[in-house]
């Protein structure tokens, strides 16, 4: 199984519990096909940049699962017949362990800082 995750655009002409069935349907629908729900975020109405089918709030919905590939054709379709998902993105994701800080590098404390006239003498033997 590989592990995806899905943001999907809601109708704002709903109201948060009919908007939360959506999500339920679509959570249910991801276990029929053997996928495991991993996270979830509770649908939050937001403003749009730009309009999207004439509307300019949507309700935001996130969630993360595992799903075998084969299955998502079936979750795309399934998304795509529910006409109050005004847009949706579906993106394979590898799931990070844990939060990895980027890598320094180390100065170790026998390495010096060159001082400005050691800088100015080099150059003038490479220039002069």
């Amino acid at each position: 199984m590989k592990y995806y995750e899905l943001v999907y655009l809601v109708s704002p002409g709903l109201s948060e519990s009919e908007v939360r069935d959506i999500q339920q349907g679509l959570n249910s629908f991801i276990q029929e096909k053997g996928g495991v729900l991993d996270s979830s975020i509770l649908p939050e109405k937001i403003d749009l940049s730009y309009r999207i089918k004439k509307e300019i709030q949507a309700f935001l919905v996130s969630q993360s699962f595992y799903l075998k590939p084969e299955e998502v054709n079936n979750l795309d379709n399934k998304i795509k017949t529910e006409n109050k998902i005004l847009r949706f993105l579906l993106l394979n994701k590898k799931k990070l362990k844990e939060e990895k800080a980027p890598r320094r590098r180390m100065i170790k404390k026998s390495e010096k800082k060159a001082e400005l006239k050691d800088i100015e003498q080099k150059l003038e033997e490479i220039l002069g």
